[in-house]
């Protein structure tokens, strides 16, 4: 494969899945060889541009990209990008912001450049007049994170089937890989070695499922297996769950983590992992960064999990917001570590089969060279 020229723009204010998915694929796509650029918006540097330089995002630029509609803004920012197009030859976009900014640059230039748009959300795409000439028109391919939001695509009739695809994953498996070593941990907080983790790395937030897991956990209390739950991240619902832990008297049981910089071997340290969210959360990043640890994990049945993991074989399954389901699956976890031994092996080897970066990267590396043969024809 040639190499290639890529400008991918995002608009985030803040560190969000969209502008993780997008700095993903921007650094594998660079180690795999091609010229990529990452525009940002301007005035993000420590919320945004700092953490995608820290992931190993090489070359960063940016434009105003302002929330709403801006129209001297705006046009700025489309002159400035169709100075930009003739450098590159594909443009991926991640938001409205700057699908429209670069289908209008695409539009004014005498070298317009394939333009791909990733939907991060579980959310309908109106088909009203001016949709249908974003995505009929401007854009040559939609690429969504899960199989649910392809449909979505498919159902508006936006765009014809053939120009949407699902690429789920893009998890970095050299960082998150089982020889990591978070045993330090275990000391940090007191916990004996005989005694299993069972984590959640969240934002304490109240569609995530902590409520569920603190429940879940005071019934395998009743049961006497207590293994320690660890709350990773931190949000607003942190007092609420604190007082629910205090309330069910588990407060020796569930520690509330906050925020751990180094995430991947704070979840080394996991001997099971859980993604329980209420409802659908997009991409679903923790589902991979946990089967690419190789740890066994129990997972609701929402999103992306159903589409990728088969019971009992990748993972368990639970249905979301069923505390005991939930407690029963933990319980058969804690007492067959061959069952843990044996999801973990195929967690790894899924992640390293179909999802890790490396694999998303080259998967969309080979449609940019795809449609641009095709253009090209």
């Amino acid at each position: 494969m040639s190499r290639l020229r890529i400008l991918h723009l995002m608009s985030c204010r803040g560190w969000s899945s969209d502008a993780y998915w997008a700095t993903r694929v921007a650094v594998e796509l660079e180690r795999a060889g091609h010229d990529v650029t990452l525009c940002c918006r301007a005035g993000t540097e420590a919320r945004v541009i700092e953490r995608a330089r820290e992931m190993g995002v090489g070359r960063i630029v940016t434009l105003g990209l302002k929330s709403g509609f801006r129209p001297r803004d705006d046009l700025a920012d489309v002159r400035r990008l169709r100075e930009w197009l003739p450098h590159f030859d594909v443009l991926h976009v991640h938001r409205g912001k700057e699908h429209w900014i670069a289908a209008l640059a695409n539009r004014l230039s005498k070298t317009p450049r394939p333009l791909f748009r990733t939907r991060h959300i579980v959310h309908a795409v109106r088909p009203h007049a001016a949709n249908r000439w974003l995505y009929g028109t401007a854009t040559n391919f939609v690429v969504t994170v899960t199989e649910a939001i392809r449909r979505q695509y498919v159902a508006s009739g936006l765009l014809p089937p053939e120009r949407v695809v699902t690429l789920p994953g893009g998890v970095d498996a050299e960082q998150f890989h089982p020889g990591l070593d978070g045993s330090s941990l275990r000391g940090d907080l007191g916990i004996s070695r005989g005694r299993l983790l069972v984590g959640l790395v969240s934002g304490l937030r109240v569609m995530k499922g902590h409520e569920v897991a603190v429940h879940a956990a005071a019934l395998l209390a009743q049961d006497g297996v207590c293994p320690h739950f660890l709350f990773i991240g931190k949000g607003r619902r942190e007092e609420r769950i604190r007082e629910l832990v205090r309330a069910e008297g588990l407060e020796d049981r569930v520690t509330l983590m906050g925020f751990i910089p180094d995430v991947s071997r704070v979840m080394a340290a996991l001997d099971i992992a859980l993604y329980i969210p209420l409802e659908s959360d997009g991409m679903s990043r923790v589902v991979f960064e946990c089967l690419a640890l190789g740890r066994p994990l129990v997972a609701s049945r929402v999103g992306v999990v159903p589409e990728i993991l088969v019971d009992g074989r990748d993972a368990l399954l639970v249905p979301a917001g069923d505390p005991e389901l939930l407690a029963a699956a933990i319980k058969r976890l804690v007492a067959d570590p061959v069952l843990r031994t044996s999801l973990g092996l195929a967690a790894r080897r899924l992640v390293m089969v179909h999802y890790s970066g490396a694999r998303v990267a080259a998967r969309l590396a080979n449609l940019y060279t795809a449609v641009l043969r095709g253009l090209a024809e």
